[in-house]
């Protein structure tokens, strides 16, 4: 009786065993396919691009064979930082704010958006088809009576490159030193079309894709608004990964960006379709961050 029950009990103990080696393994095997998320900055207003993310999520997931998490943020800072203190994976950048996350954290990009089959787009000055300004001289000329709209502090195209624009043309050195009437700063593209569109501004800096594909979706009326300003070639918005992503996974993200089609993931950014970039392609707005102070050299 005694050599059944020790057996019996060997048994138990065996199984108990058996079974939290299992569970030991369920929790490895759990931990290796945690989600990875994503950072997205708000080139639109948050909700106009929530629809289109889910989407991306779920093309992502399925490439990935992984939970992916796509979260729009309020602001551009805000992915910076998610970056910097490794709360996201992967992220989608302004120029300029990549070239601040690749400072501070080591952010790597891998892939950009195509505008008409090319990874470039430009910052415009743009204002109503009623105002009397046609070109930046005459808004420099006419500054004090102009009430001027940047997009977000941290946008390439909605505030670097057009305020280095205005300082050498003598009118704008920062939000509270200026020659403007007031200076703004809207938060997000469609925001800054839309106010000069309702005459709330005078003049306003946005991105070129990003405007032309509001105007395409009739968000905004484009026979209401005028571009009196252009800069030169900017190369195209990136998607950064982590600092440690794994090769595998780059490559699987790579090949997962270069597949898309789905119309409305390419309108929420303006684009044709994606293809391949590294951080030299970031060079010259590097070189602009530096120039203004951003990050050092």
């Amino acid at each position: 009786m005694k050599t059944k029950t020790i057996y019996v009990l060997f048994l138990v103990l065996t199984l108990l065993l058996t079974a939290c080696g299992s569970n030991t393994s369920d929790e490895n095997e759990n931990e290796k396919e945690e989600s990875f998320t994503i950072g997205v900055i708000p080139v639109q207003t948050v909700g106009e691009m929530e629809t289109a993310m889910d989407k991306l999520q779920t093309v992502l997931t399925e490439k990935l064979n992984r939970d992916v998490s796509v979260e729009v943020y309020p602001d551009y800072n805000g992915v910076v930082e998610a970056m910097n203190y490794d709360k996201i994976d992967m992220a989608y950048f302004g120029p300029l704010t990549y070239v601040v996350a690749h400072e501070k954290s080591g952010a790597k990009a891998i892939i950009t958006q195509l505008i008409d089959g090319e990874p470039f787009y430009h910052s415009y000055i743009i204002t109503h088809k009623d105002s009397p300004l046609n070109t930046i001289e005459d808004l420099v000329a006419n500054s004090k009576e102009i009430d001027f709209a940047f997009g977000d502090i941290n946008s390439t195209s909605g505030s670097l490159i057009p305020s280095i624009e205005l300082q050498d043309q003598g009118v704008f050195k920062s939000e509270d030193e200026h020659n403007f009437k007031t200076v703004r700063y809207t938060g997000s593209h469609d925001a800054t079309a839309l106010a000069v569109q309702n005459k709330q501004v005078g003049a306003g800096a946005i991105d070129s894709a990003i405007y032309n594909q509001l105007v395409e979706s009739g968000k905004v009326d484009g026979s209401l608004i005028k571009t009196i300003w252009q800069s030169e070639k900017l190369f195209q918005y990136p998607w950064a990964v982590h600092k440690d992503t794994d090769d595998e996974t780059i490559q699987k993200l790579k090949d997962a960006f270069l597949a898309i089609e789905d119309e409305e993931i390419l309108a929420a950014f303006g684009a044709s379709g994606f293809t391949e970039a590294t951080d030299e392609d970031y060079e010259s707005i590097r070189k602009a961050a530096i120039k203004q102070g951003i990050i050092n050299e």
